[in-house]
């Protein structure tokens, strides 16, 4: 039997099993409690709650896990941006838009 790995290395099947436990995890109070407020974890503005997605901070492409500790809500634009970036790669894109 074959193991398939991503690009980044982590097993195709943790990363199916992480994304199962995320959308769990979509349907609980503690998720509602999240995005209430309506605010992007990245770009700080306001949408409303039905319009912020999940986001993994570390990417489950890069060994991320689902669990709260790791996960935020985030506009579309954001997170779509944000690809498999870590935090970190993140802020850094982040900068050199404001320097340009």
């Amino acid at each position: 039997m074959a193991d398939f790995f991503s690009l980044d290395g982590v097993d195709d099947a943790l990363i199916k099993k992480e994304r199962a436990k995320a959308r769990e995890l979509r349907k609980t109070r503690w998720w509602q409690q999240k995005t209430a407020p309506g605010i992007c974890y990245y770009c700080h503005q306001k949408f409303p709650y039905k319009d912020l997605t999940m986001d993994h901070l570390v990417p489950l492409a890069r060994g991320g896990r689902s669990t709260k500790d790791n996960l935020v809500p985030a506009c579309k634009d954001c997170n779509t941006k944000k690809k498999n970036m870590m935090s970190v790669e993140w802020d850094e894109y982040l900068d050199s838009l404001d320097k340009k």
